[in-house]
């Protein structure tokens, strides 16, 4: 969904900087395109990004957790078992929140239950402008449903369509959020 976002707002005019873990597509051509491989890797590269862009859209999460420690060496394998303990990374979507000033940020939820309540606290939690609702059957599809709620509460209908459609969608919500902060709505 993030390629597509990005290949969207290209063709809509805007610059894109893409930051993305290793996937097995290609970046769309004419995006600034950084790779990373770590969740702080990508935390560095989206607050810089970040900095000279006005808007967000953060599609997909790195993992919520990373061992508490690295070995410098493969560790061998012995007969008994091994504990590993695991510390949160850091959350970047409310990171970018935090600092946003009048910029705007759009996360996305993917939840399993009770989905709406989960993406309005996500909303809050991350200080977001909207955060869109991705469906878990989205995953591994070309087609996607989402469902917009943004900071006043209000949800959209849902809307369903080629990832490429929907990724328009998300595009023009950032748009028309971006045009009411600068209206200072």
């Amino acid at each position: 969904m993030g390629y597509a976002i990005a290949e969207a707002a290209l063709s809509r005019g805007h610059e894109v900087v893409l930051v993305s873990g290793p996937v097995a597509i290609q970046p769309p051509e004419g995006v600034a395109f950084v790779p990373v491989v770590a969740a702080e890797e990508m935390f560095a590269a989206a607050t810089t990004a970040f900095e000279s862009c006005g808007a967000a859209i953060m599609t997909a999460a790195v993992c919520d957790y990373r061992p508490s420690r690295r070995l410098p060496h493969k560790l061998k394998k012995q007969a008994r078992s091994r504990q590993i303990t695991l510390k949160p990374t850091r959350d970047i979507c409310a990171h970018l929140g935090r600092i946003k000033g009048k910029r705007v940020v759009i996360g996305f939820a993917m939840e399993d239950h009770d989905e709406r309540l989960h993406a309005e606290a996500k909303l809050a939690r991350k200080q977001c402008d909207a955060i869109v609702l991705n469906g878990i059957g989205n995953v591994g599809s070309q087609d996607a449903t989402v469902a917009f709620v943004t900071a006043d509460g209000r949800w959209s209908e849902p809307i369903t369509g080629s990832k490429q459609q929907v990724a328009v969608h998300v595009v023009q919500l950032a748009e028309r959020l971006s045009r009411d902060r600068s209206k200072g709505r």
